[in-house]
């Protein structure tokens, strides 16, 4: 038996629905839809692994952030996966099958919240802080990241949300805590 979702979910899918439907018709677009499979791909782990393994190359304390991201990527990732495997919320391409186009393989079931979209503000915060000087990289980055979500099919708008929230949150937390 598989959970049920929340019914607020039930009520937002039908609010977004038509957006979304409407948003990956793009995707129709040969390349519209590799730049965003590129994003989706880049957002997976590399992109802020390699910002994470950096660190001691960027900072004189970079040994210190290193940690420091790390630490917050993988409280961030516990967080988000619980969240998601209680909220049970449903990909857009699954809840309607026949009007969403979903342009890249989904890695789970669920979509609530956007862990791409959380990696990706939560970095761009701390990067914000430390190097601010990779903002014009990060930045176009992780809204290439966040539009992909939905512009592939397996996001709503308010999984992307949700996901920017969180990483925001952890990303000042973070810094209230190690600076």
């Amino acid at each position: 038996m598989r959970p049920r979702p929340l019914a607020v979910f039930d009520r937002l899918d039908l609010l977004e629905w038509q957006f979304c439907q409407r948003i990956t018709r793009y995707s129709l677009y040969r390349p519209w839809r590799v730049t965003l499979q590129a994003a989706s791909r880049i957002g997976d782990w590399p992109v802020w692994v390699a910002l994470i393994l950096a660190q001691p190359f960027l900072l004189p304390e970079g040994g210190m952030r290193l940690m420091q991201y790390t630490l917050t990527a993988l409280l961030a990732v516990f967080v988000y996966r619980l969240v998601k495997t209680r909220l049970c919320r449903e990909r857009p391409f699954i809840t309607y099958r026949h009007g969403i186009q979903c342009s890249e393989p989904a890695r789970d079931r669920y979509s609530f919240p956007s862990g791409h979209t959380m990696h990706a503000v939560m970095f761009s915060v701390l990067v914000a802080a430390h190097t601010p000087w990779l903002l014009p990289i990060v930045i176009p980055l992780a809204l290439l990241i966040s539009i992909s979500r939905v512009g592939l099919g397996l996001h709503y708008v308010s999984d992307v949300l949700a996901g920017a929230a969180i990483g925001y949150a952890f990303a000042l937390l973070s810094l209230a805590l190690m600076g």
